[in-house]
């Protein structure tokens, strides 16, 4: 008689592990590849984010299909498709033409399939190819079991990244020792079928079993129940990326900690039903900050909403792993988890920067968490009271009725600050709230209230006055103070420009630009150094605050990578920086780098970068190519001044180390926020000045001062540099050496 083979479960575990690190691994890899040719918009994550719903789906999908084949017709048909998308390895980016300006949204998603679409579709399909192959052994157990161990790899990968593989490798090792992964895991693949194919297994890999197929009800469950999350998850990011930074070390918190719920989810169960149970109220405290649009960036926001994700996205995969059909459908199970992850997907990435104006997609996503949720009683309170079901409902629909009273006056008594009464009768709300958890359409009802209290009616009244505009790029919000004769322009909550509006003064420099400013200074003495016809180029419009330090006779240039912004500052009824002080001058939309690249050589005098993106400026505009292409529009004697204030970099090492690389003179100077006479409109500034020479850079600075005189009126200083600090280039640059820690935890005192 001859033996049984084992199951060989270590196996599978191993093979889906290497792909799905492999999996997730590449995702943030690729995006920091396209970061000198798109940008680090939240917008692209969330476009990358989506292609890669798309080829998982199509892998899934691919699995779905081969699971009609005998075990060992879908092995050769499996490995022959992985050593056909080994053509596109190593890991790079197609070449394809710039979009057109406003083409962004479909353009990032075509450029992200063309580069690794073929070898993320192959990868993709493992994971639930390999459980069924599992599941091909009736002695093997429960397959589901192994997609825990799948977004364990995934998680693994993803974090990885920024902790391990970017700081320590240049993107092309980084590429090739992908394409060693992918070849280990091609064996551990082919190793699984012989497993399966050695055994016997000639059936399709299905499990045996005669449960009827799930309805379309139950998988149109599914598809919800899974839509919600992926959602959820993009929303989150949208929220980090625009109040924090775009940096691929923070788009991958969200998308962690969403692959980490499946991995407690489908795992043993119980972390998964405190995360149930749990579920409802987290829900209630923290999404009913949803609506809320000032004060989006303190971190004790940010956390909980990160928090948040994770719990609810624990919960409500907890749901799914307990609707899972039996292993016979377990392609199925996943092609529609998949879709529901495109869904949301879509809705999130596409479909909301085009119907909203603000980034609604947040709290809507939140809401339908609140209609899919498991909502186990917390308080059973009806039973206590042994009151009948009619009295309850009534006594659920006074509930209610006292939540929208005090959501009345929340909203009256809202300042922006959780303190005083806010915080009293936001607090009574979300009492209520737990108090109604049993009742979906109370515990909905209670949540939106609270939405609308906790800022929700200041977020819905900027839209309604026609203030806020939302690109690709970003949400721009115009705000009035009247009391303080202002006018502000916000890129979330980021200050993005600010002009006055008392008399005499609408052309003043206000914010990171005043008289005092590294970049005021310089501009104020374009003639005299440079002569009356200079040539002055600008990355960055903003409000078009810069632009009033132009003179007649000089040839100005700005550069600007969305168009909205472009319409924002031309709109004298908004602002009129541009109108009034350079109506004449080209505005050239694209992206910076790309644009200044096609410049003629030699062309500018000056060139400043003031290329915000929320609270920093992107990695790609200051890497060594970067500056390269600067250095070539520049002429021999040009001055570069480039922007670098921020909450959370620290980048002088980063120019201070390429400066020293090109041989150049480098200073910054530092101004403080609060001076002269109207403190209000003057903004805390880092501006560093860079000169081929450093005699050109002493007819701006001067001699340079010492640390201790840096807030002095016009002092400038020399760079804080590192030892051994490595150079950023296309190729290789890690942000974790420069990130302030402690303004991420504590905040940045001013």
């Amino acid at each position: 008689m001859t033996a049984v083979a084992s199951p060989r479960r270590w196996l599978f575990v191993l093979t889906i592990l290497v792909g799905s690190f492999l999996l997730f691994l590449v995702q943030p890899m690729v995006a920091r590849m396209v970061l000198p040719r798109l940008g680090g918009a939240p917008a692209v994550w969330n476009s990358a984010m989506l292609v890669y719903q798309a080829l998982l789906l199509g892998g899934y999908a691919y699995a779905h299909w081969l699971g009609r084949f005998a075990v060992r017709r879908q092995a050769a048909i499996h490995i022959a498709l992985l050593l056909a998308a080994a053509l596109w390895l190593p890991i790079g980016i197609a070449q394809l033409p710039p979009p057109a300006p406003g083409q962004e949204a479909l353009w990032v998603p075509l450029l992200l399939a063309a580069s690794i679409g073929p070898v993320f579709f192959a990868v993709a399909a493992q994971a639930p190819l390999m459980q069924r192959w599992f599941a091909a052994d009736p002695r093997a157990g429960d397959p589901y079991m192994l997609y825990a161990a799948s977004n364990l790899g995934s998680f693994a990968g993803l974090i990885s990244y920024p902790a391990l593989v970017e700081p320590a490798l240049p993107l092309a090792v980084q590429s090739w020792g992908w394409s060693a992964g992918y070849a280990l895991l091609v064996l551990l693949v082919a190793a699984s079928a012989a497993a399966r194919w050695r055994g016997g297994a000639d059936m399709a890999g299905d499990g045996g079993g005669a449960e009827a197929r799930p309805t379309v009800r139950h998988q149109l469950r599914w598809l919800l129940i899974a839509a919600v999350p992926s959602g959820l998850m993009l929303s989150t990011t949208t929220h980090l990326t625009t109040d924090i930074v775009a940096m691929p070390l923070l788009w991958v918190l969200p998308l962690g900690l969403y692959l980490l719920s499946f991995v407690i989810a489908f795992a043993p169960r119980a972390p998964a039903r405190i995360a149930i149970v749990i579920a409802p109220a987290v829900l209630l405290g923290v999404g009913g900050l949803a609506l809320l649009s000032t004060g989006g960036a303190a971190m004790l926001i940010a956390i909980a909403s990160l928090g948040m994700l994770f719990v609810v996205a624990t919960a409500l995969h907890a749901h799914l792993y307990d609707l899972r059909p039996a292993p016979r459908y377990l392609t199925l199970f996943y092609l529609v988890m998949s879709a529901g992850g495109v869904l949301g997907g879509l809705f999130a990435a596409l479909a909301a920067p085009l119907l909203f104006d603000w980034v609604y997609e947040h709290p809507l996503l939140v809401l339908a968490a609140a209609l899919l949720l498991p909502l186990p009683p917390l308080l059973a309170w009806e039973k206590w009271t042994h009151l009948s079901a009619g009295a309850t409902r009534i006594m659920v629909a006074l509930f209610v009725l006292i939540a929208l009273f005090a959501s009345f006056h929340l909203v009256r008594t809202w300042t922006g600050e959780f303190a005083g009464p806010a915080l009293l009768w936001g607090g009574f709300i979300f009492a209520i709230g737990l108090l109604v958890t049993r009742w979906r359409w109370a515990y909905a009802t209670v949540l939106a209230l609270l939405m609308v209290g906790l800022g929700g009616w200041s977020t819905l009244h900027d839209s309604l006055s026609d203030m806020r505009v939302r690109s690709y790029f970003g949400v721009y919000t115009v705000t009035d103070d009247p009391w303080r004769h202002q006018r502000r322009l916000a890129h979330g909550t980021t200050l993005h420009g600010l002009q006055r509006t008392d008399a005499g003064h609408e052309l003043d420099p206000t914010t990171y630009y005043g008289p005092q400013s590294g970049v005021g200074l310089a501009l104020d003495r374009i003639e005299a150094l440079a002569g009356p016809g200079a040539s002055v180029g600008i990355v960055g419009l903003g409000a078009g605050t810069l632009s009033c330090y132009r003179r007649p006779g000089q040839h100005w240039t700005i550069f600007e990578i969305d168009p909205v912004m472009v319409d924002i500052a031309r709109d004298p009824t908004k602002f009129t920086f541009l109108s009034r002080c350079a109506p004449h001058a080209p505005v050239v939309i694209g992206d910076a780098r790309l644009q200044i690249a096609g410049q003629p050589a030699g062309r500018f005098d000056i060139l400043v970068i003031d290329a915000f993106s929320s609270d920093a400026i992107p990695l790609h505009l200051l890497t060594r190519e970067a500056i390269g292409i600067y250095a070539r529009a520049l002429k021999p004697d040009g001055l570069l001044l480039i922007h670098i204030s921020n909450r959370f970099f620290n980048l002088e090492p980063v120019l201070d180390a390429e400066a020293k690389a090109r041989g150049w003179a480098a200073a910054i100077r530092n101004d403080p926020a609060g001076r002269g006479d109207d403190p209000d409109m003057l903004t805390r500034s880092s501006w560093v000045a860079l000169a081929a020479t450093p005699q050109r850079l002493a007819q701006l600075t001067g001699p340079l001062k010492s640390a201790d005189k840096a807030h002095e009126d016009g002092a400038w200083i020399a760079l804080a540099g590192r030892p051994h600090f490595d150079r950023w280039t296309d190729d290789y640059a890690s942000t974790l050496p420069i990130l302030y820690w402690n303004h991420i935890f504590f905040g940045r005192s001013e």
